[in-house]
C-alpha cells in the first residue's frame, strides 16, 4: 500500500499534466492558424439531390403516336400506372385525377395526364383509346412492348406481378402499387398522392404545386 506522502506526490503530479495539457491546447488555439475555426465552427451538413423517381421513356399513346418523356417537357404530369381491364382501383384514380382537373379551371392546362398500362399484351393503342375517352378528354393513355413497361415502371419503383386469375378471360390480372405521380415540367419528380386522397385535397395540392 502506498503511504501517504507517495500518494499526495502522484496526486500533484496528475494535476500538473493536466494542466500542462490545458495550457497547451489553449496555446494552440491562439497561436495556430486556422485550429479556433477547426475546434469551434458547427460541422455543416448539406444534402442534395433528388428523389430516384421517374425518368425518360419512350412509348405508344392511344392514338398509335410514339411519344417520349421529352415531348411533354414545359408541362406537369400527372402519371398513373394500371390497366384497362383493372375492375376498382384504376377507375376510381382516373375518376378522382379528372375531377381534380375540372375542379382546378385554368390552371389544369398546365398538367397533362398519363395513364400508363401496366398490361401491354391487352392493352394495345385501340384498346387504350376506347378506355381513356370514360375519364378525362385530355388524358393520354400509353402503351408499349413488355420489355418498354417494364423499364419505365422500374423508373417509377412502381410494383407489378402478373397474377394468375381463373375469372378473367385472359386467365390473369396485373397486381400493382396504386399511386399518383406530379412530375415537373423539366420531368423531375415533384410530389405523389394515394387514390384515397379526395378530389377537394388533390385539387388544392396540384393547384399550389403548379403555381
Amino acid at each position: 500500500m502506498a503511504s501517504p506522502v507517495v500518494s499526495a506526490a502522484r496526486a500533484r503530479l496528475a494535476l500538473f499534466l493536466a494542466a500542462g495539457l490545458a495550457l497547451g491546447a489553449l496555446a494552440a488555439v491562439v497561436l495556430v492558424p486556422n485550429v479556433r475555426e477547426r475546434l469551434f465552427t458547427p460541422l455543416k451538413i448539406s444534402s442534395v439531390g433528388r428523389a430516384l423517381v421517374g425518368g425518360p421513356f419512350t412509348l405508344t399513346d392511344h392514338t398509335g403516336k410514339r411519344v417520349s418523356d421529352t415531348d411533354f417537357r414545359g408541362k406537369f404530369l400527372l402519371v398513373v400506372f394500371g390497366f384497362t381491364f383493372c375492375p376498382d382501383v384504376c377507375p376510381s384514380e382516373l375518376q378522382l385525377i379528372s375531377a381534380a382537373l375540372d375542379a382546378l379551371g385554368p390552371k389544369a392546362e398546365r398538367i397533362v395526364p398519363l395513364f400508363i398500362t401496366i398490361d401491354p399484351e391487352r392493352d394495345t393503342p385501340g384498346q387504350l383509346a376506347t378506355y381513356v375517352k370514360s375519364f378525362h378528354p385530355r388524358l393520354i393513355g400509353l402503351t408499349g412492348t413488355p420489355s418498354e413497361i417494364e423499364a419505365v415502371a422500374k423508373e417509377y419503383r412502381v410494383y407489378v406481378r402478373k397474377a394468375p386469375d381463373p375469372k378473367s378471360t385472359a386467365g390473369y390480372s396485373m397486381d400493382h402499387s396504386a399511386l399518383i405521380y406530379l412530375m415537373g415540367p423539366d420531368g423531375a419528380y415533384l410530389a405523389h398522392f394515394t387514390p384515397g386522397i379526395g378530389v377537394e385535397t388533390l385539387g388544392q395540392r396540384l393547384s399550389g404545386l403548379v403555381g
